[in-house]
């Protein structure tokens, strides 16, 4: 029989003493280190744990309270080539002359600090949160401060950091500029036209990876883009997913879906918590010549969206079909 070992009056009764310290009291320390709340476990098992799952927590709607949510969720997703100069909370910090978000930058750099001190913050990357929009604030923070000339490295945000719904004025408009290639990486179109070596044969392959895109002028949120085969229509849309689908169904059932002869619309596709209806377009149908079309179908699907009637047999067939087509991109 094994041989009761001395109780040490000092640490009688710690083992199930539980936190020492309340939540708001933790410090972060090091993932291996004792957690300092006095559980005795390892940081990275205690509170380490909930800190990391607060900030890998997926946020459905990262962008929700932005000016022009569907927008950014269109130049995370869809458009190549494009950048929207932010406004500030408070205004521009001293020695930074302006703030501009770009689809992507160059070697995939989650931001940079140009050596005229300009911050440029790329969206299209992945990140290390859940939440987009603490990862972006924690990017643009740390761009605001860096040396001029410098790129920003991604990094994990704090789980309590400001998200952009905290730096940005949300009074300020969003007014995103679709750009046929990457030149505004080097500033200015002559800085692209003199520029040689490595960064010209990297501007190149960019540009020709890039698909035509343009946004329309006379809805928000919709994009025309070119491919070899046909071209398309992408409408990132604010309504509540299940009323759009129904309002879908009730226009495609009833003929009036299309945006015009040979167009269709083919389905959906999910993203940030956004539907966004796509259709094909015929080769030769531009962006100027699906304004109207858009426009129109903009009206009747307002018409409908104020809907509450039960659908039909023929819109539950089309919303069921709608529905097995939808893919989830975030």
């Amino acid at each position: 029989m094994a041989k009761k070992r001395p109780t040490n009056p000092s640490t009688r009764g710690k083992a199930n003493a539980g936190p020492q310290i309340t939540d708001g009291e933790i410090p972060v320390v090091g993932a291996r280190e004792p957690c300092p709340c006095g559980s005795g476990r390892r940081y990275k098992a205690c509170h380490g744990r909930e800190a990391a799952h607060a900030v890998t927590e997926l946020v459905r709607r990262p962008f929700e309270g932005l000016p022009g949510e569907c927008d950014w969720v269109a130049l995370r997703e869809l458009v190549p080539a494009a950048t929207v100069e932010l406004t500030l909370k408070g205004g521009l910090p001293e020695g930074v002359p302006s703030v501009t978000l770009a689809t992507v930058l160059p070697m995939a750099w989650p931001g940079l600090r140009r050596d005229t001190g300009a911050v440029l913050l790329g969206l299209q990357n992945d990140t290390a949160s859940g939440d987009m929009s603490l990862a972006l604030a924690d990017t643009l923070t740390r761009a605001l401060s860096a040396n001029p000339g410098s790129p920003v490295e991604g990094t994990r945000p704090a789980a309590d950091g400001p998200r952009m719904q905290d730096l940005l004025d949300l009074d300020a408009p969003f007014t995103p500029v679709v750009h046929t290639g990457f030149e505004f990486w080097l500033g200015s179109a002559q800085d692209a036209a003199d520029a040689t070596g490595e960064v010209a044969a990297s501007l190149e392959r960019a540009n020709a990876a890039a698909i035509p895109t343009v946004r329309l002028t006379g809805v928000d949120a919709a994009y025309w883009c070119e491919t070899p085969e046909k071209n398309h229509l992408r409408w990132v849309m604010p309504h509540p997913e299940e009323k759009l689908l129904d309002a879908l169904a009730r226009l495609h059932a009833a003929g009036e879906s299309s945006l015009g002869e040979g167009t269709r619309l083919v389905g959906s596709f999910r993203a940030h918590g956004l539907l966004v209806p796509v259709w094909d377009l015929p080769a030769g149908v531009s962006a100027d010549e699906v304004e109207k079309p858009a426009a129109a179908f903009g009206e009747r699907l307002e018409r409908v969206l104020a809907s509450d009637a039960p659908l039909t047999a023929d819109e539950r067939r089309a919303r069921s079909g709608f529905t097995n087509r939808q893919i989830t991109l975030s």
